[in-house]
Formats: structure tokens, C-alpha cells, sequence
């Protein structure tokens, strides 16, 4: 699959069959991820990743929505290093989010399905993950990628609208005052 036609049919995907997701497309997506863009390539991610049974089933104590981790064989978690991050400012966010785009595209591109579970900034999520998985204080969670391969494949949805796209300089949509 060509890198438009996953962007453009990946969807959120919280059912799963029971085939396990093998180590060589594991291992893809992690590459994947790191070769997101990073702030001045502080690179200030590190990647968690769980296929342990008992401890998907334990997530959904700390985070109310990720009820599909009973059943998904794999989950990634994506966390921001504050002891690696050179530039401040929280770029780690964004450097976070770029690395979990890049795994939802490249599960799809792998016949995969994924569905990203927000963290960060909720405390209540971050604290729980930081508990559950022993995680040191200076890295956070930003995200929970549940993985597997899809039980029902689901099609194209066209999100574009033309409304909302300026150009040069911030016009108002017809119908706003």
C-alpha cells in the first residue's frame, strides 16, 4: 500500500482478530516511528511496548477508554524523555505525536489496524501509566497505540472540507458573520 492511500483510508480500529502481530512488523512500526520529525533531532521519545495479556487487561483501570486492550494483542505507548529534551518548551509533544502518527500509518500500510488512545496532558491517565508500567517521573506518556489485525476491515470516509482552508490569509466561511 502507497503512502496516500494509508493516510487517506486509515481509520481508528478497536476490534481485533486474535492473530498475534509478528516481530518483524513490530519491529517496522518502532522504526517507523523514530523516523518521525523531531525539534532540532533531540529525538526526547522512548517506546513501551506491551503484549503482555495481563497487563493489557489491567490498562483500562487507569484509562477508562482503552476497553479494547482486553482483546488487542499489542499496545505501543508512546512517552516524551524530559531528561533528553535540549530545547524546552514541550517540543516533546509534538515530536510524540509525530512518532504516533507515523506507527497508526505504518500499521495500516501493514494490513493492521491501531487506534490512538490520548494520555497526555490528563494526569490522572499519566500518573496511572507511570504506576502500572514503573515508569520514571521524567518520561510521560503522550499516547496508547492499541494494535492488531482488524476483525472487520473498514472503508474510506472523506473528511475534506473546503471550508475549512484559507489561503494567504484567514477569509470567513459563507453562513459566518
Amino acid at each position: 500500500m502507497d503512502a496516500i492511500e494509508a493516510i487517506l483510508t486509515r481509520r481508528s480500529v478497536r476490534n481485533y482478530t486474535d492473530a498475534p502481530v509478528p516481530e518483524d512488523t513490530i519491529q517496522l512500526l518502532l522504526e517507523a516511528a523514530v523516523s518521525a520529525p523531531s525539534a532540532g533531532n533531540q529525538q526526547a521519545w522512548q517506546f513501551i511496548v506491551i503484549e503482555d495479556r495481563e497487563i493489557l487487561k489491567r490498562i483500562p483501570s487507569v484509562h477508562p477508554y482503552s476497553g479494547m486492550l482486553n482483546h488487542a494483542p499489542l499496545a505501543i505507548v508512546v512517552c516524551g524523555d524530559l531528561s533528553r529534551e535540549r530545547f524546552g518548551g514541550g517540543y516533546w509533544v509534538q515530536d510524540c505525536s509525530a512518532a504516533t502518527q507515523n506507527i497508526l500509518l505504518a500499521a495500516r500500510a501493514s494490513g493492521l489496524g491501531a487506534v490512538w488512545l490520548g494520555v497526555y496532558p490528563l494526569e490522572d491517565r499519566v500518573v496511572g501509566l507511570q504506576k502500572l508500567l514503573d515508569m520514571p517521573e521524567s518520561v510521560i506518556p503522550l499516547s496508547l497505540i492499541s494494535i492488531g489485525f482488524p476483525a472487520v476491515e473498514q472503508g474510506r470516509v472523506d473528511r475534506y472540507d473546503a471550508g475549512r482552508i484559507h489561503r494567504n490569509q484567514w477569509r470567513k466561511t459563507i453562513g459566518t458573520p
